[in-house]
């Protein structure tokens, strides 16, 4: 067994084992050590020096179907600078989930099955992030989804969550459809006798799409990715998802799997439909514009912490698409660099969105003030986590935003041009941003005297602080050294562009 077949199958194993009556909590944790520790392995000895997006390193296959006239299917894992960074996001918000998921005992329902789709959610994610067919590149998120809307349905919170997993399911369900046929199309106009990625962009390379079907193609891809990753106007199932879903799911969709869609974007489309992005690239700017400065708005509006996180994870979705739309070696690198830091900074905020609501239920600003006196510990961590997703120096999100404004305004064109006002029109989301995070910290940690009962409402203990301490740590040692990703992200990312004028 190969590293990276070790790597996804160890929390599926984990899974089977705790559905087969073993300690749910201790395989679970286990595991997503394991796991950890698995991809800072494959981190360390990976070969920073390769500039070739079409390449692969710790690179195993195993053909699972091979017929004449279907193209060959074949169970294959590899790792790229991108995928890189994007498993080591998985692992370390999957620990934190973990840690953050209750005891056995205070889960309200079937404790195996919680911590088993925990690992399943995770598994789905790594599988996806490594899987070098498109089959499997699909068929890993599909299996991460099937999870998440269980989870939701059976140990949400609120009176809604039936209603809202069912809408979940038929928003991602709908978009996974409209992009698994799009990804049938570009076999199928490619001519391809397999579904290996690298093989499929070298056809991209050699015979091509023509122009008209790479615009249909592509568009199809950005609808069924657009609605995985929640793009405007695709985004109304996040929100209320995010609110009523239990702690730890909500950390590993907001925090991992919403990367799925920019992760293909980047790794399919562009190389393989590179006229077809152009040809839409005006929408796609109007659309990520609607994200930042239309949900932004939507989202200061909000009265429940929940609520307006859930709709900030949507906004910030539409920084890392304004890094894909500059097209060049400084965007798309700071749209990677952001999605880790996104998806740390998130997880952390949902983390303590759980502790408040264990200790409060009701998320409602005007029910809180002053606790930074009474949990000087939470508001420590919820002050680190808040400058964070705003964007302070120091931090992995202001490493990431800085490279994707200038990568906007980078090129040729001496006025201002579509992609220049959208960026300008982005930089505005800054301050919205910085409008409603603190804001919401001051109503929660300051401001007035609060109307619950804070007798029976401690303090983080270690456990708690655990999770959240680990992803804070991540975004400050990516903020004070960015070259930690940046040596994985810089050469896959100048591959495609060497690709694309090759």
């Amino acid at each position: 067994m190969s590293t990276l077949e070790f790597l996804v199958s160890l929390p599926l194993i984990a899974a089977l084992a705790i559905a087969l009556g073993a300690p749910a909590r201790c395989t679970a944790l286990g595991a997503s050590v394991l796991v950890f520790l698995t991809t800072i392995y494959c981190a360390i000895n990976y070969n920073t020096s390769i500039e070739d997006f079409a390449a692969w390193q710790f690179e195993s296959a195993r053909t699972v179907l091979d017929m004449p006239g279907i193209p060959t299917i074949s169970l294959a894992f590899g790792l790229d600078g991108i995928s890189v960074v994007l498993i080591l996001l998985s692992s370390i918000v999957l620990l934190a989930a973990v840690l953050a998921a209750p005891d056995e005992s205070k889960v309200q329902g079937n404790s195996r099955l919680y911590y088993l789709s925990l690992l399943l959610i995770g598994g789905g994610a790594l599988g996806a992030f490594t899987a070098t067919d498109l089959f499997f590149f699909y068929a890993f998120h599909e299996l991460a989804l099937i999870p998440t809307f269980l989870m939701i349905g059976l140990f949400g919170r609120g009176e809604n969550r039936i209603r809202t997993a069912w809408t979940i399911t038929i928003f991602l369900s709908v978009g996974s459809l409209i992009l698994l046929v799009g990804l049938i199309l570009l076999v199928i106009k490619l001519g391809a006798q397999t579904f290996a990625i690298a093989d499929l962009i070298a056809l991209a390379q050699g015979q091509g799409i023509d122009a008209a079907s790479q615009n249909w193609i592509f568009l199809l891809l950005l609808v069924g990715f657009g609605t995985l990753v929640s793009l405007f106007p695709f985004h109304s199932w996040a929100a209320p998802a995010y609110a009523e879903a239990p702690t730890p799911v909500t950390m590993l969709h907001a925090g991992v799997l919403k990367k799925f869609g920019l992760y293909g974007l980047i790794r399919i489309a562009l190389p393989i439909v590179p006229d077809g992005f152009q040809h839409w690239l005006h929408l796609l700017l109007i659309l990520l514009i609607g994200n930042i400065l239309f949900i932004g708005l939507v989202t200061i509006a909000q009265r429940s912490l929940d609520r307006m996180l859930g709709f900030s994870s949507v906004m910030h979705m539409g920084y890392i698409f304004l890094g894909i739309a500059a097209f060049n070696t400084m965007g798309v690198s700071g749209a990677v660099l952001l999605m880790f830091a996104h998806g740390l900074s998130i997880a952390a905020l949902f983390a303590l969105n759980g502790a408040l609501r264990d200790r409060f239920g009701d998320l409602t600003f005007r029910r809180f003030g002053k606790l930074g006196k009474s949990l000087p510990r939470l508001g420590l961590l919820f002050g680190f986590a808040t400058f964070a997703a705003i964007g302070l120096p120091g931090f992995a999100n202001f490493a990431a935003e800085i490279p994707i404004y200038f990568g906007a305004f980078d090129g040729d064109a001496s006025g201002m041009n579509w992609l220049r006002w959208a960026t300008v029109g982005a930089l505005w989301g800054v301050v919205i941003s910085a409008v409603y995070l603190l804001r919401a910290y001051r109503s929660i940690f300051m401001g007035n005297a609060p109307k619950v009962r804070l007798d029976d409402a401690p303090d983080m203990l270690l456990r708690e602080m655990l999770p959240v301490i680990l992803l804070i740590a991540g975004l400050l040692i990516v903020g004070f050294s960015p070259e930690v990703l940046n040596q994985y992200i810089r050469p896959t990312v100048n591959g495609l562009f060497l690709l694309s004028a090759g």
